[in-house]
Parts: C-alpha cells; structure tokens; sequence
C-alpha cells in the first residue's frame, strides 16, 4: 500500500496503534512476542522483571489499540501480536537509535 492510498480513518487507526506503543515498557513486551509466540502475563512480567499488574496495564492498552489480540484457554490469556508486520516498525525505530 503506498502512502496515497492512506484515507483518513486509516492513518488515525495507524497513529492510535504507534501511540499505544510509544512506550518503553510497551515497546519491550511488543520486542518480546515479535517471535509470533503467544505468552501469558506471568511469562510477559517475569521476562521484563515488572510487576504483574504493571504488565496487565500495559496488555490492555495494546489490546485495546489494536496492537495486541489475546486468546483465552482456561485460566491463562494467551497474548500475541495482532499485526506481525508491527515488529518492522521496531527494527526501523531501533535502527534510527543507534549511534
């Protein structure tokens, strides 16, 4: 899709999902499930060493902005990345911070 294409809708769901994402905490649980895995909150807080309702915070905001998509199986949610190509944006991100 080239950038003409982009109708108004389109770019205000694109920068609702950057802003979701625009921090650091939320950009290392986004660079934790770039792999395509789906992981638990307790496997999310315990990897990024945060507090668990911490990382339950951050889940839903990635979830409600269209980051993130879970999926329930008994008593563990199941968190992944809704759009793979997310983790392009992160490599491009890191690539512009590095010296």
């Amino acid at each position: 899709m080239e950038l003409k294409e982009l109708n108004p809708a389109v770019l205000e769901k694109a920068a609702i999902m950057l802003k979701a994402i625009a921090h650091p905490i939320r950009i290392s649980i986004v660079q934790y499930l770039e792999d395509g895995k789906k992981r638990t909150v307790t496997e999310i807080h315990r990897k990024l060493g945060i507090e668990q309702a911490t990382a339950s915070h951050h889940l839903v905001i990635l979830k409600d902005r269209g980051v993130l998509s879970s999926k329930r199986e008994g008593k563990n949610t199941w968190y992944y990345l809704k759009h793979p190509n997310l983790r392009n944006i992160l490599t491009s991100v890191g690539d512009c911070c590095k010296d």
